[in-house]
């Protein structure tokens, strides 16, 4: 099947656009048609799928801040090309060009559609709620850079089959390599982000570039929030630098002492020489070597991730406490 994806803004959009969601949201989900129309049509970008010449087969809208958070939604595909992987084509199409601008992407799915978004790479990041009678899931892919290079590297059209669940912690053992510190971010936020309970860091230091921004720290502080039993440990070698700026993570440990803790690794007690992150019971980050950006991270490898834990414990049990946030009472 020739299939062509063309963007057009809400002025220039083909009536075929409106069409779609017509047919798709108002007619055959009931979605009401005040709902359905909104101001953010005159924002964002409106995709169309076009097939086999020129007939038009489906659509979606992606708008969002610049730098920040890029949202996909109305994404409709008519009934006559369903099952033909159109709206896996597009999907990928809008993570590419999302991934030009957006820090992440996120997007509300329907209940009958979330195995579709976790196999092109989102994970939930809701309860289910409703939205116009239907039942819907928020899900997000915080690595929208790193997926867009996967799928530039390897287009649609060529793969032998869908992958399963890339970067949804506890289904993807495949490795993600990095070696650059954008892919690091991506990939250590995609982890944090789905951590349920547990969240453990071993490092040199507390890079403020790497564990100081904003999302990180807004990403550990939702692990730390969602559940009496949250563990959040932060075991480091080198606390003097704690107290110099003000860092996201220690102003979080000021408001919420009972769930994330930082420690000192002992003297006594032979360091590592290459940082970790553990989320869960299931993904690792691991990189090689104190304040570089090369590594691998991994949301499934449970053999990995309990043979970093016992480390961890090792030096965890024999640490002892901050010297220099005890002089801020922490």
């Amino acid at each position: 099947m020739n299939l062509r994806i063309r963007k057009y803004n809400w002025n220039s959009a083909p009536p075929q656009i409106r069409g779609i969601r017509q047919r798709v949201f108002v007619e055959e989900q009931n979605v009401p048609p005040e709902l359905e129309w909104d101001a953010t049509d005159q924002s964002g970008e409106h995709f169309l799928v076009v097939v086999d010449g020129n007939k038009a087969a489906a659509t979606a809208r992606l708008y969002g801040i610049p730098g920040a958070t890029g949202f996909i939604g109305r994404m409709a595909v008519l009934p006559p090309y369903r099952g033909k992987r159109i709206g896996q084509a597009l999907l990928h199409h809008l993570i590419c060009q999302g991934a030009a601008h957006y820090s992440q992407l996120q997007l509300s799915a329907q209940l009958h559609a979330v195995e579709f978004y976790r196999r092109a790479g989102f994970h939930l990041c809701s309860d289910q709620y409703d939205d116009a009678g239907i039942a819907h899931f928020d899900m997000r892919c915080l690595a929208p850079s790193v997926l867009a290079e996967d799928l530039a590297a390897e287009p649609a059209e060529k793969r032998p089959g869908i992958r399963k669940y890339p970067m949804n912690l506890g289904d993807d053992s495949r490795s993600w390599l990095f070696e650059q510190p954008r892919q690091l971010v991506e990939l250590m936020h995609s982890l944090a982000g789905q951590a349920r309970q547990r969240l453990w860091l071993y490092d040199n230091s507390l890079d403020f570039d790497l564990y100081g921004q904003p999302r990180f720290c807004e990403l550990v502080s939702q692990i730390a929030r969602r559940h009496r039993l949250s563990d959040v440990r932060l075991l480091i070698e080198d606390d003097k630098a704690l107290t110099q700026r003000q860092h996201g993570l220690v102003e979080l440990m000021r408001r919420l002492p009972s769930h994330i803790e930082l420690r000192l690794v002992s003297d006594a007690n032979p360091s590592e020489k290459e940082p970790f992150l553990l989320a869960d019971r299931q993904g690792v980050l691991y990189r090689h070597g104190v304040g570089g950006s090369q590594g691998f991270a991994n949301f499934s490898d449970r053999g990995r991730v309990k043979r970093l834990e016992e480390r961890f414990l090792q030096m965890w049990n024999t640490s002892q406490q901050s010297t220099e946030l005890r002089v801020l009472s922490l």
